[in-house]
């Protein structure tokens, strides 16, 4: 039955995001506010790089679900774990805590209401919400390995490093800040900014794992308990 469950969620999600990230290209050729796609279109901004991290976490996954054999042993389920529990989970909680944490605060710092106008509520709410509930229902549906913490502190290093290198890259090209928030800091500033987003993310990871073992170490434990009381009556 779980099994069955997973192929559905898999398949579903992963047509979800090929969906947003479809209507998110085909914006690139309208005539947008400003600064919006300059240099980079929506390959600069994070929301759509996790847009595109879900999108490939659960097209892998549903690829993996139609395998046959013991598939958590094998090299695309080992590649599917790493991927949820260091990236997906992690990003994609931290685009929706921190996007809606600003927005709350001043939206013009993050997502001006000038882009209204060319996305609709349900594409902010794609894109900024309904990424939680469908990370948590994943946790739900599937179990996942997730790595020794040294190892994904330094994949998330290298990986938040490239995207700073990128959005400086973008800044110094064009003299525009992908969000307008950055440009309220000064150089220590935005270094500050940075270990506390990566700080953010890492206790994200930790929440995954948590999470993760929670719900399956329970089910593991009764799982092996039936069998037992099952062999005890033979």
């Amino acid at each position: 039955m779980t099994s069955v469950v997973s192929k559905v969620y898999h398949i579903t999600v992963f047509s979800w995001y090929v969906l947003i990230v479809k209507s998110l290209l085909a914006k690139e050729g309208e005539e947008l506010p400003a600064g919006i796609f300059v240099y980079g279109g929506p390959w600069k901004y994070l929301t759509f790089l996790n847009l595109l991290l879900q999108m490939v976490f659960f097209g892998l996954a549903a690829v993996h679900d139609l395998q046959p054999g013991k598939k958590s042993e094998n090299i695309l389920g080992k590649s599917k774990d790493l991927l949820f529990s260091v990236f997906a989970f992690p990003v994609g909680m931290f685009v929706v805590l921190l996007f809606w944490s600003i927005f709350v605060y001043d939206r013009e710092l993050v997502y001006p209401a000038t882009i209204d106008t060319f996305f609709p509520p349900w594409i902010n709410h794609a894109m900024h919400t309904i990424v939680l509930p469908i990370l948590l229902g994943e946790v739900l549906v599937q179990p996942h390995t997730f790595p020794q913490t040294k190892h994904a502190l330094a994949l998330l290093g290298v990986v938040g490093g490239a995207y700073l290198f990128w959005i400086l890259w973008v800044y110094m090209s064009v003299g525009i800040w992908v969000y307008p928030l950055l440009g309220l800091f000064s150089t220590p500033g935005l270094v500050g900014f940075f270990f506390f987003n990566m700080s953010v993310v890492f206790l994200l990871f930790q929440l995954g794992k948590v999470l993760n073992r929670r719900v399956w170490a329970s089910r593991y434990y009764v799982s092996t308990t039936d069998k037992r009381k099952g062999s005890s009556l033979k």
